[in-house]
């Protein structure tokens, strides 16, 4: 199955639901790079996927998603993943080369990936972007690709985080907004050191914050929210489906392993 045909197909069944599930506005889209580049949104919801790679293939930019190695194997799934060339990504660390290659290819040939640096629903009880991973940074560092900062907000109203249903009556609204391209030059030919990729992922959740902020017309928090300072787990669901996330508190891990 050729990419141009596995995308069509994917497009064709998705596009149609999303435009009838909900409206959208798309902001400042013209900051989008004309080369390969990083997609780094905000995680609020588990239809995000779908939002950002909605607005990303109308543009032109089909987008390639990091997603589980298991999802390669069934069939009917595993070619639609092949074909449309998403990017394995072993949590063992064993497939982290094939992860780097695929992940390569795709940039250099004007690809976008889309990289959630949260690596997970965001654990924060008002939904801002809580505290990085530093898988996007450390591929943006590995590959030169510049790294676009993204925000939405109104997805959540369609599908609260951890929900059970979808509420698409009254049709809700769905706003999503690109920046311009984040300035990681400061760490160029620095070691790929923990404290070098933490700065860089702390650079890169400051403008998504910003970008979100400005959509909601709020100010953020002072401080980011921390999973591991309030005893939450750093991957998967924080919470049972159904109960109120702020009292307990596809999604993929945040990058490429090292």
């Amino acid at each position: 199955m050729s990419e141009r045909i596995a995308f069509a197909f994917a497009g064709a069944v998705v596009r149609p639901i999303m435009n009838a599930i909900m409206g959208k506005t798309w902001l400042k889209t013209d900051r989008l790079p004309d080369g390969g580049f990083i997609a780094c949104p905000n995680h609020c919801t588990e239809i995000d996927p779908l939002v950002v790679g909605h607005m990303l293939y109308n543009l032109g930019r089909p987008p390639h998603f990091l997603a589980k190695a298991g999802l390669f194997k069934p069939p009917v799934l595993g070619r639609v993943m092949k074909g449309t060339k998403q990017i394995p990504v072993d949590r063992s660390g064993a497939g982290a080369g094939t992860s780097l290659e695929v992940a390569r290819e795709v940039l250099d040939e004007g690809g976008a990936i889309l990289i959630y640096p949260e690596g997970t629903l965001t654990r924060d009880p008002d939904l801002w972007p809580m505290k990085g991973h530093t898988g996007a940074a450390r591929l943006a560092l590995k590959t030169g690709a510049p790294v676009v900062p993204i925000a939405h907000w109104g997805a959540q109203e369609v599908f609260p985080r951890y929900a059970k249903r979808f509420h698409v009556w009254p049709r809700k609204r769905v706003r999503v907004i690109v920046g311009e391209p984040v300035d990681l030059s400061e760490f160029e030919g620095r070691p790929l050191d923990k404290s070098t990729l933490v700065a860089a992922t702390e650079k890169i959740m400051g403008a998504i914050t910003a970008l979100l902020a400005e959509l909601r017309g709020e100010e953020p928090p002072a401080r980011r929210w921390d999973p591991s300072a309030h005893q939450q787990s750093l991957h998967g669901r924080d919470v049972a489906r159904g109960t109120n996330p702020s009292k307990g508190a596809a999604a993929n891990d945040g990058g490429i392993p090292a």
